[in-house]
């Protein structure tokens, strides 16, 4: 879990800060189990100078047909990130729920617009895990039962 968050932060503040385009796309997968909010991207900008710039504008390209999708504000703690050595900045956070018992897998896309003008467009194919958490908790009741 710990390599993935830092993989999607490396991959938002490369995407921020690169200058490119005016308008790009990214393809992700994401793999959540039923009832489990799972968290498909962290979204800022950052000056030259390290500190924070305006937050990006993130909407709905195509809305998810098996889950749901919520945006929230937190701050992301940044250390030894180009030459800013710690830096707190504002950051939108987006996390995906799905149905309690989705039948397929879903896709969503979200258009993300930084304060420069560019944006990008990124698609979200979602992999729904069935009982993938459930063999694990039976296996916990079982390993406690027996050692009573």
């Amino acid at each position: 879990m710990r390599a993935s968050w830092w993989a999607v932060v490396t991959a938002v503040l490369c995407v921020v800060s690169a200058a490119g385009a005016q308008t790009t796309s990214l393809d992700r997968d994401v793999k959540v189990t039923p009832g489990r909010e799972v968290r498909v991207g962290i979204y800022t900008s950052m000056r030259p100078d390290c500190t924070a710039g305006p937050l990006p504008a993130i909407r709905f390209s195509v809305a998810p047909e098996h889950g749901t999708v919520a945006v929230r504000r937190a701050t992301l703690k940044a250390t030894n990130v180009k030459q800013c050595l710690a830096t707190e900045l504002p950051a939108l956070v987006a996390f995906y729920r799905p149905k309690a018992d989705p039948a397929n897998d879903d896709r969503f896309e979200l258009e993300v617009s930084f304060a420069a003008g560019r944006k990008q467009i990124q698609r979200f194919h979602v992999i729904i895990l069935h009982g993938a958490g459930q063999g694990q908790r039976i296996w916990r009741k079982i390993r406690t039962v027996s050692r009573l």
